[in-house]
């Protein structure tokens, strides 16, 4: 069994390379209608959350008939149906979550992910995301992460300043900068080959190559 447990989430349905993405034996938790797309990708669903508001009748019918364990919440709660997958994912005490999905054309449903994607609430995993056309690695403490040459990378901080940030691998390095909220230092670095490390003293950057999905 893999150490990944994906997150199919809602908004548009995810692309061919997105579910590609997603490693053999990996847990599968859907949220909303993120759970039709995986089914109808043939993916076994260990469990579908969410209050239900976007799924089909005929993909809720489906999803009981696959046995799915469903768990159902109010349309009126305080957290999405994004952050109530993630929630359960984490419960699962994986090494490694990986969204996809999600990115449904609203912008502050886009901002809302990208803020969760960075929250102290996932600290303790790996977290990577597919959103549509781009890729989202959360860098905390150090991570390798992997590009095409010359391929797009922003490096941008959430929730407070990035302290201490160390690059290797990219074509504008950083050598212990402090990225602050808001500031475009970190914005279309690019990769001098396949491979680029990132290291920071703390604080939290989501790595975002925004063109065509690369290898998370």
């Amino acid at each position: 069994m893999s150490d990944t447990v994906v997150v199919v989430a809602g908004g548009l349905k995810p692309g061919l390379r997105a579910f590609a993405s997603i490693p053999p034996g990996a847990l599968v938790i859907a949220a909303d209608k993120g759970a039709e797309y995986a089914l109808a990708c043939g993916l076994h669903v260990e469990a579908a959350v969410g209050d239900f508001d976007s799924i089909t009748p005929a993909g809720l019918e489906a999803l009981e008939r696959a046995g799915v364990r469903i768990e159902r919440h109010p349309s009126a709660k305080y957290a999405t149906d994004l952050e109530l997958a993630l929630d359960a994912a984490v419960g699962l005490g994986p090494r490694r979550i990986l969204v996809v999905g999600g990115a449904g054309g609203r912008l502050d449903h886009l901002l809302g992910e990208l803020s969760l994607l960075a929250s102290d609430a996932y600290a303790g995993v790996e977290l990577d995301a597919v959103l549509g056309r781009a890729t989202v690695n959360v860098v905390r403490g150090e991570r390798l992460l992997f590009g095409r040459p010359r391929e797009l990378i922003s490096l941008l901080p959430l929730h407070g300043p990035a302290v201490e940030v160390v690059t290797e691998g990219l074509v504008y390095p950083l050598c212990g900068e402090t990225l602050a909220p808001g500031s475009s230092r970190g914005i279309s670095n690019v990769f001098a080959d396949r491979e680029a490390r990132v290291s920071l003293e703390s604080g939290v950057v989501l790595a975002v190559r925004p063109g065509k999905q690369a290898p998370v």
